[in-house]
C-alpha cells in the first residue's frame, strides 16, 4: 500500500473549512489534501470523516478510503449518532461484500443490526434490507431477495431518501431481469438511472446506479440502449468533475466498440481503463474489463494473452466462461471445452440471462463434440429465455445456435432460413464478426443443399471479413475450407507420410478416479506437452481424438524421435511428481489420400491399428516405418492380423528407455 506525502498546511487557512469548500466544488484532490490535514490535527467529526472517505475515492486514494469509513463508524458511535453509525457499518459491509470478504461483511451487517434492530422505518433500515437482499441473492434465495428489495424501495420512498430509493430500485430491477421479468426490471432501473444522470443523487450513488444500468444493457446485448446511457453518464461526469466512473463507462463503451469490429482500439481502451480502475478498487467493472480483453484476444487468435486476461477476471470474481471454453475448442480440446461450458451452465441456477450468455457457446461446443441431443436441449432453453426480450443481438445469437443444430440434424433448408434471418439481425446491430461467422456457417448449409455457387460466395465473403477484422483463427479455418474444396474438385492428392496415433491407456478409469476437474488439468498438460514435442519434430497434428492425437510426419526418423521424446517426457514427469498418463503410440509409413489438412486410406487405418496393439509406455512401428527410418533399435519383428486389412501387419517395438 502506498503512502501519501503528508500535505503541507497553508498559512492563514483552516484546513477543515478549506476541505469542506473544496468538496462542495468537487475539487477532489484538494479536498483530500485539506481534510487529511484536518484529520492529522484531530479535527474531524464522523461526518467529516465520511467526507474525507468520499474525497479519497474520487482522488484515486482507495487505499485509505475503507480505513477512513471504519473510523467514521467509530466516530459516529462515540458522538451518539446511532443511525449514522449503523449506516456507516452497512456501507463498510457492502464494500467488504464487493471485495468477496463475506464473513467480514456479515460481521459489519450484524453490528448495524445490533445498533438499530432488525425492524423499523428509518432510511438505515432500508439499507439493512438492501444488504440482506444482496446476500440472499448471492446465496440463491431469490424469493427472499425480491421481498427484501421491495421492502427497501418501500422504506426509501417513505423516508424520501433519494439515494436509498435509487439503490433499491436498481437492485430490485436487476433481480427481476434475472428472473425473467425483463421489461419490468428495466423500467425500475431506468427510473433510478434518470434520477442519477439528472443530478438528483450523490456522486457515488449516481455512478453505481448508471453503471449497473449500462451493465444490464450489455448483458442483454441491447447495445443501442447501452450507448444511450453511456453518453448520458459521461455528460453527467463531465459536469460534476468525477474521474472514477468515466473509467467504468470506458469499459462499457469499449465493449460496444468491440462488437462493431474495432478490436485493436477496444483492447487499448480496455487496458487503459482497467489500469485506471485499479486505483479506485473498482473490482467488478475491472473484472468485466479483463474479461472483455480476454475475449478480444481470443477472437484475434492470441490464446496465451486471452488466458492471462481471463485469469485476471477470474481472480476478481468474474467467471472466465464462455470465453475460456471457446479457447479450448479453438485449440482442438473439445472434451475440455464441453466439460467447462457444461459446468458453467449448471452453476447458473436462477439467473436466466447469465445462462443465456453461456448457451450459444454450449450449443457450438456440443455440436463439435457430436452431442447433437445436448445441443438441441441447449438451443431450446435459449429460445425460451430470449422470447422474453428478443433484442436483435439476442435473436441473432439464438438463430445461429439453432442453425448449428439443424445443420447437424441434417435439416439444411431450416438452417439456411435461420442463418439468413440471423445475418439480417446482426447487420442491424452492426456486428461484422457475427455476420461473418453466420455467413461461414451458411456456406456449409448451402453446400449441404447443393447450392455450391451460393456456398462459395458466402465463404469468400466471410473470409474477406475475417481478414479485415484480424480474426486469425476464423480466417485460417475459412482458408482451409476453401483449400479442401479445391482439392475435392481436382480429385484426391496422394502423399507418402509417416502417421502417428497416440492414445492414453485407461483414460475412462483415470477420469473417474481423479474427478473431472483434476482430469481436465492433467489432460491439458498432456496435450500441451505432446503438441510441443510433435511441433519440434516437424509433425502436423491432423486432429485430436479426445484422449490422443493423429499426427503426420514427412520423415519417418523424425516421427520415431518425436514418439521417443513423448515417452521420455512422460517418464521424467512420472519420476518428478509420481504420476503421468500411460500413453501408447503407433507408427506406420504409407501413401494416403490427402484432402486439405486431412488424410484417409488404408495407410491411415493401419497406423491406427498398430497403435491399438501397443501397451501403455510402448511405441510400436510398422516394418515400413523402421525400414524408412534406418538404424533404429527395435525388438524382433512380429506380425498380427488387424481388422480391415487382408494381409498381416509386421511391426516391432521401438527401444527408447
Amino acid at each position: 500500500m502506498s503512502e501519501a506525502t503528508p500535505p503541507t498546511p497553508t498559512a492563514g487557512t483552516d484546513p477543515l473549512e478549506a476541505g469542506r469548500a473544496a468538496l462542495a466544488r468537487h475539487a477532489w484532490p484538494e479536498a483530500f489534501e485539506q481534510l487529511s490535514l484536518a484529520d492529522r490535527a484531530g479535527q474531524l467529526s464522523g461526518s467529516d470523516l465520511e467526507s474525507l472517505a468520499l474525497a479519497a475515492f474520487f482522488a484515486a486514494r482507495a487505499d485509505v478510503e475503507l480505513d477512513v469509513k471504519e473510523r467514521a463508524f467509530k466516530a459516529h458511535e462515540a458522538e451518539g449518532n446511532e443511525l449514522r453509525a449503523a449506516y456507516q457499518a452497512l456501507d463498510v459491509a457492502r464494500r467488504y461484500g464487493m471485495a468477496g470478504k463475506s464473513s467480514i461483511a456479515s460481521a459489519w451487517t450484524r453490528r448495524a443490526e445490533r445498533i438499530i434492530g432488525s425492524d423499523g422505518e428509518t432510511y438505515v433500515h432500508g439499507y439493512l434490507a438492501l444488504v440482506r437482499s444482496e446476500v440472499a441473492a448471492a446465496m440463491g434465495d431469490i424469493d427472499t431477495a425480491l421481498n427484501l428489495a421491495e421492502r427497501a424501495v418501500e422504506i426509501g420512498t417513505g423516508a424520501a431518501d433519494a439515494d436509498l430509493k435509487a439503490n433499491a430500485l436498481t437492485n430490485l430491477g436487476s433481480l427481476k431481469i434475472a428472473t425473467g421479468l425483463t421489461f419490468d426490471g428495466f423500467a425500475l432501473m431506468e427510473e433510478a438511472s434518470i434520477a442519477a444522470v439528472n443530478g438528483e443523487l450523490s456522486p457515488v450513488t449516481t455512478g453505481v446506479t448508471a453503471c449497473r444500468m449500462i451493465g444490464a444493457c450489455r448483458d442483454m446485448t441491447d447495445y443501442r440502449r447501452a450507448t444511450e446511457w453511456i453518453e448520458a453518464t459521461e455528460k453527467y461526469c463531465d459536469r460534476q468533475s468525477l474521474s472514477g466512473f468515466p473509467g467504468v463507462c470506458r469499459i462499457h463503451r469499449a465493449e460496444v466498440v468491440a462488437v462493431g469490429g474495432a478490436w485493436e482500439q477496444a483492447e487499448q481502451e480496455l487496458e487503459r481503463a482497467t489500469m485506471e480502475l485499479g486505483a479506485y478498487n473498482a473490482t467488478p467493472p475491472q473484472a468485466d474489463g479483463f474479461y472483455a480483453i480476454g475475449d478480444i484476444r481470443r477472437l484475434r487468435g492470441d490464446f496465451v494473452g486471452a488466458q492471462q486476461a481471463l485469469r485476471e477476471a477470474h481472480a476478481r470474481g468474474r467467471s472466465p466462461q464462455p470465453a475460456l471454453a471457446l479457447v479450448r475448442l479453438a485449440e482442438g480440446n473439445v472434451k475440455a471445452a464441453l466439460s467447462a461450458i457444461n459446468a458453467a451452465v449448471a452453476e447458473e441456477t436462477w439467473d436466466r440471462w447469465a445462462r443465456a450468455r453461456l448457451l450459444p457457446a454450449q450449443v457450438e461446443i456440443a455440436v463439435a463434440a457430436g452431442d447433437v441431443a445436448g445441443a438441441r436441449a441447449a438451443v431450446e432453453t435459449l429460445g425460451a429465455i430470449v422470447s422474453d426480450y428478443p433484442s436483435p443481438a439476442l435473436d441473432g445469437g439464438r438463430r445461429v445456435a439453432l442453425a448449428r443444430v439443424l445443420l447437424a440434424e441434417g435439416d439444411a433448408a431450416g438452417a439456411i432460413h435461420e442463418l439468413r434471418l440471423a445475418i439480417k439481425g446482426w447487420r442491424e446491430v452492426g456486428a461484422p464478426y457475427e455476420v461473418a461467422r453466420a455467413r461461414a456457417i451458411l456456406s456449409r448449409a448451402l453446400r449441404a443443399g447443393d447450392d455450391t455457387d451460393g456456398a462459395d460466395l458466402e465463404l469468400e465473403a466471410a473470409l474477406a471479413a475475417f481478414i479485415k477484422l484480424g480474426a486469425r483463427i476464423d480466417q485460417e479455418a475459412a482458408e482451409r475450407e476453401l483449400r479442401d474444396l479445391a482439392d475435392r474438385r481436382s480429385g484426391p492428392l496422394t502423399a507418402t507420410k509417416t502417421f502417428m496415433f497416440t492414445d492414453i491407456v485407461g483414460s475412462t478409469t483415470l477420469a473417474e478416479a481423479l474427478g473431472d476437474q483434476v482430469w481436465e488439468a492433467v489432460l491439458r498438460k498432456h496435450d500441451d506437452m505432446l503438441r510441443a514435442t510433435v511441433a519440434a519434430g516437424g509433425g502436423e497434428v491432423v486432429n485430436s481424438t479426445g484422449d490422443g492425437f493423429f499426427v503426420a510426419f514427412d520423415d519417418a526418423r523424425a516421427a520415431i524421435d518425436s514418439a521417443i521424446g513423448i515417452q521420455q517426457a512422460l517418464r521424467d514427469l512420472r519420476a518428478k511428481v509420481g504420476f503421468a498418463c500411460p500413453v501408447r503410440i503407433g507408427l506406420h509409413t504409407a501413401e494416403a489420400n490427402r484432402r486439405g489438412a486431412d488424410y484417409s486410406g488404408k495407410g491411415v487405418h493401419v497406423a491406427a491399428r498398430v497403435a491399438a496393439l501397443a501397451e501403455g509406455g510402448e511405441i510400436l512401428a510398422s516394418a515400413e516405418t523402421i525400414a524408412e527410418a534406418g538404424g533404429v533399435a527395435t525388438s524382433e519383428l512380429r506380425t498380427a492380423t488387424v481388422k480391415g486389412v487382408a494381409a498381416p501387419v509386421s511391426f516391432a517395438a521401438i527401444i527408447w528407455s
